[in-house]
């Protein structure tokens, strides 16, 4: 089964670049949980090197990866430079990355390109996370947070930025992407057939307890309310 460890940068009183009040550390951690989860969601065993604002060293996170066999190392960032004169998203790999890393690395890049990021690159830098990590490491800058636009784009396009890194993620694991299914829609009063009393005049008020895509769930519901001492049928509704 495969394991990822991920580090969000910084934490507790390391917050990182910071710009009109909003902390790197937060943005970090909120990426790498909702992305942890997404790959959780497909099977994939994740451990996080910090999953609250705390301080890590880079020592601790780097001990703490060791410790288990990882297929990959993640590390999420902002980048910062001088407010509103640089943007985009960057990803960064050892010195002397093996074919893993870069590949990854390539994939998390062109997916937040993707996403209208600007595209500065994949890099390889001597940083301890890259460095002292014994897994295929890629430390990715998702845009700069000193910049109006990239904060609006990390905003406004969260769920697509989690998805796309999940995606890749799994691609490089070769895992297949499997989309979350919207509800079944809830049908409205004059959606659902009459009753005969309805067609004779009388008003009758239906109390909806579920709209199921599959029978087996809705007869698991409607068996519940009979449990409970409810009077419960199955209606068809077709969209």
């Amino acid at each position: 089964m495969a394991r990822i460890c991920i580090d969000a940068g910084h934490g507790g009183n390391d917050s990182g670049a910071v710009y009109k009040g909003r902390k790197e550390s937060d943005d970090n951690l909120a990426l790498g949980k909702a992305v942890a989860a997404e790959l959780r969601r497909h099977g994939v065993i994740v451990d996080e090197t910090r999953t609250a604002d705390v301080a890590v060293s880079l020592l601790e996170r780097s001990n703490l990866e060791n410790r288990q066999v990882y297929d990959y190392f993640i590390c999420f960032h902002r980048n910062a430079f001088k407010p509103e004169q640089a943007k985009g998203v960057e990803a960064y790999t050892y010195l002397n990355p093996g074919a893993k890393a870069k590949g990854l690395a390539d994939k998390i890049q062109a997916a937040l390109v993707g996403i209208g990021f600007t595209n500065r690159g994949v890099k390889a830098a001597n940083f301890h996370v890259l460095r002292e990590t014994k897994a295929p490491a890629v430390l990715v800058e998702v845009g700069f947070i000193d910049n109006t636009g990239d904060n609006q784009l990390f905003d406004g396009k969260r769920d697509e930025i989690v998805a796309g890194i999940a995606k890749a993620i799994l691609e490089q694991l070769g895992i297949a992407y499997v989309a979350v299914s919207p509800p079944a829609p809830i049908p409205t009063a004059t959606e659902l057939p009459p009753t005969p009393n309805q067609q004779s005049g009388q008003v009758l008020y239906r109390v909806m307890a579920g709209s199921f895509a599959a029978r087996e769930n809705a007869e698991k519901q409607k068996e519940k309310l009979k449990a409970a001492g409810f009077d419960a049928t199955i209606m068809i509704f077709k969209p």
